[in-house]
């Protein structure tokens, strides 16, 4: 279908399967619904897409996403600044938000440490979380990685860090109700409320 078609729409279906989880016939899909929708529609799209690249950039503090610094959370008079969750991708802050039951604030390490694939501390933001530690006022940090084999070892670096760094630090990480395997973003709020209000010293 790609070959044949006129360059431009071409170039789009190209463009849309680099995207994650987007295959060779999604991407079409994608393509012939951004060519049939109206103009508006199109120009919409393409706007949220430069304005994301144009005004989001890394908390100064946790390393979420933001549009303004500090972000939302990290700003708020309200949250437990002294409990620190700890998580891989943006997503999972989304998803722990949606349980209501934390009223903690975050820190986003965009990624996590793998062997296999070259990637270690120094490539994710655990730098910026041990100068929050070192900073102090920090009680507990709660490590809510997801439950693979990379992140069982991010946890156990970031723990035997941070007790180097700050032995009275409490420590903690999510209790299994999680699925092995499973990501954050797609666990059910009730699941994430248990796994928090299940977490245990590591």
């Amino acid at each position: 279908m790609g070959s044949v078609a006129a360059a431009p729409v071409a170039k789009l279906i190209e463009e849309f399967n680099k995207l994650p989880g987007i295959g060779p016939k999604s991407a079409q899909r994608l393509a012939y619904h951004v060519l049939r929708a109206p103009r508006e529609e199109a120009e919409a799209l393409a706007r949220a897409i430069l304005d994301v690249k144009d005004r989001i950039s890394f908390c100064s503090v946790c390393q979420n996403l933001t549009d303004i610094d500090p972000c939302a959370i990290c700003a708020s008079e309200t949250r437990d600044h002294s409990t620190i969750c700890v998580v891989e991708e943006p997503l999972d802050v989304l998803a722990l938000e949606r349980t209501r039951s934390y009223r903690g604030v975050y820190h986003v390490l965009h990624g996590v440490i793998s062997p296999l694939n070259g990637i270690t501390e120094d490539d994710i933001k655990l730098a910026e979380l041990l100068g929050r530690v070192r900073a102090g006022g920090v009680q507990e940090v709660i490590l809510a990685m997801n439950p693979t084999l990379e992140g069982d070892i991010t946890l156990m670096t970031i723990e035997r860090r941070i007790h180097r760094e700050a032995p009275a630090i409490k420590v903690t990480r999510l209790a299994r109700g999680l699925s092995t395997g499973s990501d954050l973003e797609y666990a059910d709020e009730l699941t994430l409320t248990r796994a928090l209000e299940g977490r245990q010293p590591v």
